[in-house]
């Protein structure tokens, strides 16, 4: 049920430009599960979102399968890159996440950075990747990874700015519908999932462009999927949170 490491660092995409991040001072978490789950708002800002897609479109983006339940895998739909960059992981990690993180304590480890595996994923209409768990990575020297971190580069009509008003012709600008991430507790019962209400049993929580969401893998991963797109495309950026 897992996400497959083995193919992450299959072949190298041509070197791409990355923006450079500003730092953000005024970063604030907002909790949905404790320590387990939470999001940070406007972790890159719009241009910062856009300029990613950009370098990742001019990088070039490889289709992403699986083998599907019925082989052990989760069923899985989408477009990826994946790179090693250490130096990437290292200014997203020094923008805000590691100010953000500094209180935080998993069995008396801290966060340190970044995993240098940067993955960006492109889900166009159709697309999903269906219930699975994120591994925890061991990066040797006493480092593994502890939280996956997923960052929305486009998001729904409430996250776009005037600006966007004149290029809704352009797929990648146009607004999300679908595409939700979905956690599930005990019994596959939904814990939070994707949009702008508050339930009794679920949680609900609008994948902005530029947010930050942050949960907890390896042992205590909950059960979690990314629906379908039904219009628009969905950027994300990938990488895990490293304590040591």
């Amino acid at each position: 049920m897992g996400e497959r490491r083995a193919a992450d660092n299959k072949k190298a995409p041509p070197k791409a430009k990355w923006p450079v991040l500003q730092p953000k001072l005024n970063l604030q978490i907002t909790r949905l599960k404790d320590k387990d789950l939470f999001t940070v708002q406007n972790f890159f800002t719009p241009a910062e979102s856009k300029a990613f897609i950009k370098a990742a479109e001019s990088a070039g983006f490889e289709h992403q399968g699986s083998l599907g339940p019925a082989k052990g895998e989760a069923y899985r739909d989408n477009d990826r890159i994946a790179v090693n960059d250490p130096a990437l992981a290292d200014m997203v990690w020094q923008s805000g996440l590691s100010k953000l993180l500094s209180d935080i304590k998993i069995r008396g480890k801290a966060a340190v950075g970044l995993n240098p595996n940067i993955r960006f994923y492109r889900y166009k209409v159709g697309q999903h990747f269906g219930q699975h768990i994120d591994e925890s990575v061991d990066l040797g020297e006493g480092k593994h990874t502890v939280y996956t971190l997923l960052v929305y580069l486009s998001g729904n009509a409430k996250t776009k700015d005037k600006s966007d008003s004149n290029n809704m012709k352009d797929s990648a600008s146009e607004p999300i519908v679908g595409g939700e991430t979905v956690f599930y507790g005990s019994r596959n019962r939904v814990v939070a999932e994707a949009s702008v209400v508050a339930e009794a049993s679920s949680l609900y929580v609008a994948p902005a462009e530029g947010m930050a969401l942050l949960h907890i893998h390896g042992d205590k991963c909950m059960l979690h999927e990314a629906r379908n797109v039904s219009k628009g495309i969905k950027y994300v950026f990938r990488s895990d949170v490293v304590f040591a």
